[in-house]
C-alpha cells in the first residue's frame, strides 16, 4: 500500500508539473511555471486536507468524500481503518455487556475500584449487600464502607486471605470480602453473604465448648479411681497394673485435648499461633506403636516401627501426635486381622517423611481425593464395626497444614494404603 501510495502521488504530481514546464518553456518562464504548478498543487492538497478533516470530525461513520487519485486512496483507506475498527469495537462491547449482564446474575457482590479507590462499577447483589446506589458512583470505598477492619484490609498491597465481618446494614448478617488486583492498578471486590456459615461455626464452637465441659468431670472421677486402683495394686507384677497405667495415660491424653480450645474448635485453622517447641518424633512413635499393639488385641496385627534418622521436629506435640495416631490406629482399624502395619521415619536433603503402610483391603481411586474431607467416609455401612466419625484424615491434614507439611496417600484395591506427612527442612532441629 505504501509503496502504490508513493507512486500515485509522484504521478499525480508529475502530471501537475509536466504540463507547467513545457507552457513555462514555450513562454520563455520555466521557472515560474514551475512555481504556479506546486502552488496549485499545494492549494490541491490544502483542499484534500480539509475535506478530510470535515469528513473525520462531522460524519465519522459516514462513506468518505468522492476523490481521485492518492488522495482518493487515502479516503478509501482510513475507511476501511474505520469499519474494522467499528466491528472490533462492537465485538468488544458485546464481550462486555455478556460479561456484565452475567456478573450482574451472580448472587456474590463484585465492586470495581479505579487505581485511586473510588467506585467504577458495581452488580445488583452488591447493591442489596452492601447498600450501594446509582449517587455513590465515583466515591471512595471508604466512604461508603467505614469498617476499620475493612479500610485496614483494603489498603494492603496483597490479600492472601479473605475478611470476614458484620455487614455494614446488619449486625446479624455477615460478609466476606475478596479483593483481587487487576489491570493497571484496579481492584475488584467479591462479596459475599457468609451468614449461614458463620452461624453454623458458632453452632459447632458452641458444641464443642459444652461436650469438653460436660466431659471434664466423669473424666476427672475416672483419671481418680484409675491412680487409686494403680496405688491399691496388691503387688508390682500383677497383671492389672499395665492395662491401668495404659488407661490412665489415654485418659490423660484425653484430658489435655480438652483442655486445648484450639485443637478442639478450629482444627481447620492453619494460622492459629500456638507456642511450639521440640518433639521427639522417636519416643512418640514407640508410645503410639504400643497404643495400637494393645488396641489391636485380639486381632494380632504385625506392627513394626522403622526410624532411620534422628527424629525431632518444632511443633506441639499435642497436634501431632493426635495425627500419627489417627492414622496408625486407622490403619489398625481397616487392616483385616493378622495383617501388617509398617511405621517408618526418614529423612533427607527434602525434609522429613513419615509413613503409615498397611496391607488392607486398599481404597480405589475415585475415593481419594475426598479422604481429607471432614465427615467423609468411603463406606459407611463399615463405620457401625469400626466407629468411624469421618474427622481422623482432616485433622491429620490441617494439623500438618499447621506445620508447614502436606499429607499424601496413595492406595489400590487389594494392595493396601500408606499415608505419608511430610515436613518441610525448616521444621527439622536436630542434624542429620
Amino acid at each position: 500500500m505504501k509503496k502504490n501510495w508513493l507512486i500515485s502521488i509522484t504521478g499525480s504530481l508529475l502530471w501537475v508539473l509536466l504540463p507547467c514546464l513545457i507552457i513555462g518553456l514555450i513562454l520563455g518562464q520555466p521557472v515560474w511555471a514551475l512555481v504556479i504548478g506546486l502552488t496549485l498543487y499545494l492549494a490541491y492538497t490544502l483542499w484534500q486536507t480539509q475535506r478530510l478533516k470535515a469528513w473525520l470530525n462531522q460524519r465519522p461513520g459516514e462513506p468518505p468524500p468522492e476523490a481521485r487519485g492518492p488522495w482518493g486512496a487515502v479516503f478509501d483507506e482510513i475507511y476501511r481503518m474505520q469499519r474494522r475498527d467499528q466491528r472490533a469495537r462492537a465485538r468488544l462491547e458485546a464481550i462486555i455487556a455478556r460479561i456484565q449482564a452475567s456478573t450482574a446474575a451472580l448472587r456474590d457482590g463484585v465492586v470495581m475500584l479505579d487505581q485511586e479507590g473510588h467506585l467504577t462499577w458495581w452488580n445488583h447483589a452488591a447493591e442489596q449487600l452492601l447498600g450501594l446506589r446509582a449517587p455513590d458512583s465515583g466515591q471512595h470505598v471508604h466512604n461508603l464502607l467505614r469498617d476499620p477492619r475493612f479500610v485496614e484490609y483494603c489498603e494492603q498491597t496483597d490479600y492472601p486471605e479473605p475478611l470476614n465481618i458484620q455487614s455494614p446494614l446488619s449486625i446479624t448478617t455477615w460478609l466476606q470480602y475478596n479483593i483481587t488486583r487487576y489491570g493497571d492498578g484496579e481492584r475488584l471486590i467479591l462479596v459475599r453473604d457468609i451468614t449461614r456459615l458463620h452461624n453454623l461455626e458458632q453452632m459447632r464452637k458452641d458444641f464443642v465448648a459444652n461436650v469438653s465441659h460436660e466431659l471434664r468431670t466423669p473424666l476427672t472421677v475416672l483419671v481418680g479411681y484409675l491412680e487409686t486402683m494403680l496405688d491399691n495394686a496388691a503387688e508390682p507384677q500383677s497383671r492389672w497394673i499395665r492395662p491401668l497405667q495404659q488407661m490412665q495415660h489415654q485418659a490423660s491424653r484425653m484430658q489435655s485435648l480438652l483442655n486445648d480450645p484450639p485443637m478442639l474448635s478450629r482444627p481447620e485453622t492453619p494460622d492459629v499461633r500456638i507456642a511450639e517447641g521440640p518433639v521427639a518424633i522417636d519416643r512418640m512413635l514407640t508410645e503410639i506403636r504400643k497404643d495400637a499393639l494393645a488396641l489391636s488385641g485380639e486381632r494380632r496385627h504385625e506392627i513394626t516401627l522403622e526410624i532411620t534418622s534422628p527424629a525431632t521436629l518444632k511443633g506441639l506435640e499435642t497436634e501431632l501426635r493426635s495425627a500419627i495416631s489417627n492414622l496408625v490406629y486407622n490403619a489398625v482399624k481397616y487392616t483385616q486381622d493378622g495383617g501388617r502395619i509398617h511405621i517408618s521415619w526418614s529423612r533427607d536433603d527434602q525434609g522429613a517423611r513419615l509413613s503409615v503402610a498397611d496391607n488392607g483391603p486398599g481404597i480405589p481411586r475415585e475415593h481419594l481425593h475426598r479422604l481429607t474431607e471432614r465427615f467423609y467416609r468411603v463406606d459407611s455401612s463399615r463405620n457401625s464395626t469400626t466407629g468411624g466419625t469421618g474427622l481422623g484424615l482432616a485433622i491429620v491434614k490441617h494439623v500438618m497444614m499447621r506445620h508447614q507439611g502436606s499429607l499424601q496417600i496413595s492406595s489400590s484395591p487389594g494392595q493396601g494404603s500408606t499415608f505419608t506427612c511430610v515436613f518441610p527442612p525448616e521444621r527439622l532441629l536436630n542434624p542429620s
